[in-house]
């Protein structure tokens, strides 16, 4: 568990970039690291047999905060782990003095990892005298996924077919009628889409035309939302407390979670008061219903329902104005 610690911690943002990245050397496709998905994918053609990768990071903190703020010794690091292999390095970044911006390469061996690891920066300082504090992290950490041929983060989630009326898993079965699930109980979410459900797979899977894509893409949509919601449900759902009561952030997916949707369940507050707040709400019950829209609202946006539905109501509109001319 990470504990979200009781000191002085940055408020703004910590903007962290993969500007380039490579493997043995030899310069990977732009199109293989994604900035909107904050996911580099070390994949190239014919080169499985790679040792080392190189990430360049480019990092910008908040100076004038720092400047203003009570902390002493400010250093900036990256830190890439790995849950699968139990791998951890770090790597200390440096600033020139005629620039505001933390730069430096991270070296990642294939030998040390297998599927994904985790790039994230931590900005350390000393506070009353301690040495060692970390004051801030990136906003989102970005995703190294050492298998993926897109840049991606499909893999935050799990999606799988499986027939509910039929099938071999028989907890499914009184589901029967409804077109998917998300199961949250696992290593990564799950949703589980119902095969048995008339149609489903067929439009999913094979979309053809303007109007099939568009609905295809309101029920991914919908399944994005759902998931989503899902997920930040269980991730405040399994969150401690340390003695004080100061909530502590969960691993894994969960902290993803919480780390992706809480600037938009609480704008303006800082992760560590989000935190409070919603754990704050769960338990004590104060603000809890008020709560469900806002967590309705961060969902939509990260499942991109308003970009979605325009699309689709355009795609549905089109054959009708052809009609009335």
């Amino acid at each position: 568990m990470n504990t979200v610690y009781p000191y002085p911690t940055l408020v703004g943002r910590i903007d962290v970039d993969v500007r380039r990245a490579g493997i043995d050397g030899k310069a990977l496709p732009v199109s293989l690291i994604s900035r909107r998905e904050q996911v580099v994918a070390l994949h190239l053609a014919g080169r499985d047999d790679w040792a080392e990768a190189t990430l360049e990071l480019e990092v910008e903190l908040p100076d004038e905060e720092l400047a203003d703020g009570p902390w002493a010794a400010v250093t900036c690091v990256a830190v890439l782990t790995e849950g699968a292999t139990n791998s951890r390095s770090v790597t200390r970044l440096e600033r020139r003095r005629d620039d505001n911006r933390w730069r430096g390469e991270v070296r990642l061996r294939r030998s040390a990892h297998t599927a994904r690891a985790v790039l994230q920066v931590s900005v350390v300082g000393s506070y009353d005298g301690t040495d060692g504090r970390v004051i801030g992290t990136g906003d989102t950490p970005w995703v190294v996924d050492l298998l993926a041929r897109s840049a991606v983060r499909q893999r935050d989630i799990e999606i799988v077919e499986e027939d509910f009326r039929d099938g071999p898993q028989e907890w499914l079965r009184p589901f029967k009628e409804v077109p998917w699930l998300v199961e949250t109980s696992g290593e990564l979410p799950t949703v589980l889409l119902n095969t048995s459900f008339e149609g489903l797979g067929t439009l999913l899977n094979g979309a053809r035309g303007p109007l099939e894509k568009a609905a295809a893409g309101l029920i991914a949509t919908q399944v994005a939302g759902d998931a989503w919601t899902a997920m930040f449900h269980s991730a405040i759902g399994d969150l401690g407390a340390d003695e004080d009561g100061t909530p502590q952030m969960p691993d894994g997916w969960r902290e993803s979670v919480l780390r992706t949707m809480l600037p938009d369940v609480f704008p303006g507050l800082p992760l560590a008061d989000a935190l409070t707040e919603v754990h704050s709400r769960r338990t004590e019950g104060h603000g809890w219903a008020e709560l469900q829209s806002r967590i309705q609202y961060a969902a939509s946006r990260r499942a991109q329902t308003p970009k979605n539905l325009t699309a689709a109501l355009r795609a549905v509109s089109r054959p009708t104005e052809g009609a009335t001319r």
